[in-house]
């Protein structure tokens, strides 16, 4: 995760608040790990949500990391498979997840797997003063 936030150039909660946040993740919150001999090489972090398709339970990664220095050996790959294994055997109907247009490699990769671009929908977010300001506002 250190290796995550520094990749994104984001600050990094102290390893106690990492180890925290891990212990008291929401319910739901899959993590699965990539390692070789004891080092952590990327992880992938996922969670159900409902409605899908056809009012069925679908599967949003959250997170796809992989160490730089073990990029380019099957690792993400591998991680997006037993994903893909996982959501089947939860039950899930797809995979869904955004994924940053200005990384070519990373839209190459995902296409590699037979994922699909959905250029109909659009991310949001609202952070900060946007999320405090409207959930203070009135109905």
């Amino acid at each position: 995760m250190v290796d995550m936030q520094a990749h994104y150039r984001v600050p990094c909660p102290p390893s106690q608040a990492i180890l925290d946040g891990l212990a008291n993740r929401p319910a739901g919150v899959e993590i699965l790990i990539a390692e070789r001999q004891g080092a952590l090489l990327g992880f992938a972090s996922a969670c159900a949500i409902y409605p899908g398709p056809g009012l069925t339970s679908g599967f949003f990664l959250k997170e796809l990391y992989v160490a730089a220095a073990a990029r380019g050996r099957g690792i993400g790959r591998a991680l997006m498979r037993a994903l893909a294994e996982l959501a089947l055997a939860r039950g899930h109907k797809r995979l869904d997840w955004t994924a940053d247009a200005a990384n070519p490699d990373l839209l190459r990769f995902y296409d590699g797997l037979g994922a699909i671009a959905q250029s109909e929908k659009v991310f949001y977010r609202l952070a900060g003063e946007a999320l405090s300001g409207l959930a203070r506002t009135e109905a």
